[in-house]
């Protein structure tokens, strides 16, 4: 076989790429970023692509790097331990937790709240969601070739008309950007990089991975190397699009202040963008695509997890589970977007920063040969810092204040994982048997 990669394969790859991360509740926050960041939108967007764009597709690179298998064996480099929390907890937030009940409420927020005489009552959220995790659940138990056509078929439709509403908000904008709100008028640049934690994409690159580089693999391209450039490649498209995409809805967001006032949410700001340009046919077309193609992402999310636990627990039925978690996301989704957004903030500065510093010692792992203790110290720092940050208590966030740089930023973890990461360089460095990191294998997990 030629070494030669066709470029046609190439950009399948990169386009599959990036239907894996843009779905629908990817639309809802690059417009709210726009609202908020105002004249200071094009800061706060290069700080949103860094973790919104660029650190998925690192992710997507380091899986290619490692060589491992999937994220239990990736993050077992750490600890036993570790490699079964950490694949638990992002399997949870992924799931039950945040993006699944997502799904429904984004679904609703677009598809039908605009429509409601009475928006604020809670009862049509409820009947919803109820509905559609009642649907959901029925398509993850009984796989339907609707999910397939679904998938093939709309999410080009809905990407069409996304990107003809983005270009006449573009030609035609709204109005002009107003001033930002305060959360974005200081350290822009950083309060956009958390803010691209919301998309969750980094976590989901830790499942979406293995797929991409399976994918490669199938057309017979083995060598570490060329696996590597044709990722490499792939992300380049897909980076592309994805950064033109959530920069359009970003400037979407910042130009429509000054016609639609503030308002709650990316799901609210792009269905009313959406009647102002197209009436209310266009509102109840967008919604109904955004609804099917939520629903499509839902089935996806709750298949993927129910898997992976019944994979953990196999006294578990795959039916037990799927019901669990249809019930929990029901109940979770009927908090409303805004709350639910509110609420994953805090678990994702926590998860995030170790999410980052994992994948940058995926990439420097060949340099301290592998040493687990680097893992572990810079690990366990960065956890510290983050759990600091994410639980938001008083007097500790004031003492680190005043005693560590970039932590207004959002950075603080920064320092600390370095030093970590040093702190166990130097104690391998002490143990001449040391043999570098303890992979674990677990039979449960791996089939």
């Amino acid at each position: 076989m030629s070494n030669k990669v066709p470029f046609s394969f190439i950009l399948i790859i990169g386009l599959m790429l990036f239907a894996l991360f843009f779905g629908a509740g990817n639309l809802i926050f690059p417009p709210m970023l726009g609202q908020s960041a105002g004249t200071n939108l094009w800061w706060a967007n290069i700080g949103f692509l860094v973790t919104g764009v660029g650190l998925p597709l690192m992710t997507v690179l380091a899986f290619g790097f490692s060589g491992k298998n999937d994220l239990f064996d990736l993050a077992s480099r750490v600890h036993p331990l570790f490699g079964i929390v950490f694949t638990t907890t992002l399997y949870l937030t992924l799931g039950p937790l945040f993006a699944l009940p997502r799904s429904g409420s984004v679904s609703f927020e677009i598809g039908v709240k605009p429509f409601l005489s009475s928006p604020s009552d809670p009862i049509p959220l409820t009947i919803f969601t109820i509905i559609f995790f009642g649907v959901t659940c029925l398509l993850a138990i009984n796989p339907l070739k609707i999910v397939d056509i679904i998938g093939k078929f709309l999410t080009p439709i809905k990407l069409l008309f996304i990107g003809i509403l983005m270009l006449v908000a573009i030609i035609k904008p709204l109005g002009t950007f107003q001033s930002p709100t305060k959360e974005y008028q200081s350290h822009v640049f950083f309060t956009g990089f958390q803010n691209g934690y919301l998309t969750m994409d980094t976590l989901g690159a830790f499942v979406f991975a293995i797929i991409i580089v399976n994918a490669i693999k199938s057309r017979g391209i083995i060598e570490k190397k060329q696996i590597m450039l044709t990722c490499l490649k792939a992300t380049i498209i897909a980076g592309i699009i994805l950064a033109a995409m959530y920069t359009s809805l970003a400037f979407m967001g910042a130009s429509s202040v000054e016609k639609l006032g503030y308002l709650d949410n990316g799901g609210q700001i792009l269905a009313q963008v959406s009647a102002y340009y197209f009436g209310s046919y266009g509102g109840i077309i967008l919604g109904l695509m955004i609804t099917i193609a939520c629903l499509t992402t839902s089935v996806g999310l709750m298949t993927a997890c129910a898997s992976f636990f019944h994979r953990l627990f196999p006294a578990l039925s795959y039916k037990t589970i799927v019901y669990v978690l249809a019930i929990f996301s029901t109940i979770v989704s009927n908090v409303g977007l805004t709350r639910l957004i509110a609420f994953s903030i805090p678990v994702l500065n926590v998860i995030y920063p170790l999410a980052i510093v994992l994948v940058v010692l995926t990439f420097l792992h060949p340099l301290f040969k592998g040493k687990v203790e680097v893992y572990q110290w810079s690990m366990a720092f960065t956890f510290i810092l983050s759990l600091c940050e994410g639980l938001s208590i008083d007097p500790i966030e004031h003492y680190l204040r005043l005693v560590l740089p970039m932590y207004t930023s959002g950075l603080g973890w920064l320092l600390p994982a370095l030093i970590g990461g040093f702190v166990g360089f130097i104690l391998s460095a002490l143990k001449p048997n040391s043999k570098g990191n303890n992979i674990f294998h677990s039979d449960k997990l791996s089939k």
